[in-house]
């Protein structure tokens, strides 16, 4: 009987293990990608509106030029090298003219998708807007 006893409360204390290991890396995860996302909108806060790099055969340069349809974005090497989470993480940027605005101010998305450790795909969102004049504050969806 103590045996039994023993046997089931070792079993489900791995359970318990297993699933806080798996929190754990979640948790994880989600500080990583708002690390990321924050530290590729601080390199937009530092690209003006007319310099930096423009889409692929768009003549134009700068945060104007931004690309609307999803672009992958290389997560910086500090990221990726940080055991495998940034490895596994993939970030997009989509940029279109703001609501309401035809010019002079564009609303730029950023967002990290990952699988975690017991294979659920998980994403994080950002959206801020970007006007001539300078970046405007950002919040998470």
């Amino acid at each position: 009987m103590a045996a039994a006893v023993m046997a089931l409360s070792i079993s489900t204390s791995l359970l318990v293990m297993g699933r806080g290991f798996s929190s754990l890396d979640s948790a994880r995860c989600i500080s990583y990608a708002s690390q990321i996302m924050q530290s590729e909108l601080e390199k937009m806060r530092l690209t003006q509106w007319g310099n930096g790099t423009g889409g692929a055969g768009s003549g134009t340069t700068g945060v104007s030029a931004y690309p609307t349809t999803p672009t992958v974005i290389p997560i910086a090497a500090a990221f990726t090298n940080v055991g495998d989470v940034g490895s596994r993480m993939t970030l997009t940027r989509i940029a279109a003219n703001a609501p309401g605005h035809t010019t002079g101010m564009i609303q730029v998305t950023l967002t990290i998708s990952w699988t975690t450790s017991d294979r659920h795909t998980l994403s994080r969102s950002y959206i801020t807007y970007y006007g001539q004049n300078g970046l405007y504050d950002f919040f998470v969806l």
